[in-house]
């Protein structure tokens, strides 16, 4: 199982509805896949359709110790797809953990018995737009972080935050925390801002950066005021064959980094 966190310190760049679909096109390729919630606005529970009277028990409800994640999961409508839905009850998470011991592992631990499970071959976590103990547990919690980058210049300054947050993380709660990638989102071919972030962002980050890219599209912005993922709501268009070629290209890489493990054991 591989747990990536996506996650960005600046809203508006396009974080959940890569959760969300990235979710579904890798579960359309035939992995086992959980989504869970983070954000106490639950924009990714809306957006796979689980509305608020569907959500019996919540991630706030694991990290509070009461429930476990399996007790949290609900079937969406994609096959393969489930979800850990989220309600604005984790807002308060912070205050209510306060200055418990292994706070900052909370999702970890809540995670293991999954892990052990087998259920699931991917594990994707929708952060909120801050650096909070949300975000602090799922970066504990997992292997890599995928990055959404929309192709815009305040979202470069963003990066550079989210970059001193994962090392932060990675020196001090998650020594094996990694860069999976970067995703440029919101791409605009008509826009010569577009691409000369595009060319910015891989001239500094290199082969961390996707071969594929998330154009601006309007049936992705349309999808989650029907509850579905754009795969589902339309899937001809521009934006559902991009998030498939990304799911495609996301697990050639796993499939890469899990041979190059092999030969150095």
């Amino acid at each position: 199982m591989r747990v990536l966190v996506v996650a960005n310190q600046k809203g508006g760049v396009g974080k959940t509805t890569t959760a969300i679909n990235l979710g579904t096109a890798l579960a359309a390729v035939g992995e086992r896949v959980l989504l869970i919630d983070s954000d106490p606005q639950g924009n990714a529970s809306t957006g796979l359709g689980v509305g608020r009277a569907l959500r019996k028990t919540t991630l706030y409800d694991v990290l509070m110790g009461e429930k476990t994640i399996a007790d949290s999961v609900v079937k969406t409508a994609v096959p393969g797809l489930d979800l850990s839905p989220a309600d604005p009850d984790l807002s308060g998470v912070e205050l209510e953990l306060g200055q418990l011991a292994r706070r900052s592992f909370k999702l970890r631990d809540a995670l293991e018995p999954v892990r052990a499970s087998g259920a699931y071959t991917y594990v994707l976590i929708d952060c909120p737009p801050s650096l909070n103990l949300l975000t602090v547990n799922a970066m504990a919690a997992a292997d890599a972080v995928l990055v959404p980058l929309q192709c815009e210049f305040f979202a470069l300054e963003g990066l550079t935050q989210l970059m001193r947050t994962i090392e932060l993380v990675h020196g001090s709660l998650n020594p094996k925390l990694e860069i999976q990638g970067v995703v440029l989102t919101m791409y605009d071919r008509r826009n010569s801002l577009s691409e000369q972030v595009a060319k910015d962002v891989r001239s500094h980050f290199g082969e961390t950066v996707y071969q594929t890219v998330i154009p601006r599209n309007v049936r992705v912005s349309e999808a989650p005021s029907f509850g579905k993922p754009v795969l589902v709501y339309d899937l001809k268009c521009a934006g559902s064959q991009a998030y498939l070629k990304l799911a495609r290209e996301v697990v050639l890489r796993e499939r890469q980094r899990r041979a190059a493990t092999l030969e150095r054991t």
